[in-house]
């Protein structure tokens, strides 16, 4: 007869490594998506910042530089702000883009970037209803 013990151990130290695997992985994907998430918050805060911005009247900063700060308040580095300053009453949309750093296991350093675009209707701002501004040809 022969003995199985040996086998018994191959069998449990497949196992272990596959659990050992499967931990990493999730981890991974865990960070990767807190990450993301953390990204896309601070790209959100930071273009809603920079809207506001880009009309003086509202603005208490340069539009890049209320991205920045707001990004980095979130723990974020701003990577790319299409937000330029205008006197004028339009809306706008800006387009900021800001990245995340985190450690990933197995990877190493990852950077995680979103992007996020925000409008700003200064005729709403000041108290107008800006609807005939969206909507010139609808009277009612």
């Amino acid at each position: 007869m022969r003995s199985e013990g040996g086998s018994t151990a191959v069998a449990m130290s497949a196992i272990v490594g596959i659990v050992a695997v499967l931990t990493v992985a999730v981890t991974a994907l865990g960070t990767l998506y807190a990450a993301r998430a953390q990204s896309t918050n601070a790209s959100d805060a930071a273009a809603l910042a920079a809207a506001v911005a880009t009309y003086p009247a509202a603005a208490t900063a340069e539009p890049g530089a209320a991205a920045r700060a707001v990004a980095a308040e979130n723990g974020a580095d701003l990577l790319a702000c299409a937000c330029p300053t205008d006197t004028s009453l339009r809306p706008r949309v800006v387009s900021v883009t800001t990245s995340v750093r985190v450690e990933v296991p197995v990877f190493g350093e990852v950077a995680v970037t979103t992007t996020s675009r925000a409008e700003f209707d200064p005729i709403r701002w000041l108290g107008g209803s800006g609807w005939r501004s969206h909507n010139p040809g609808r009277t009612s």
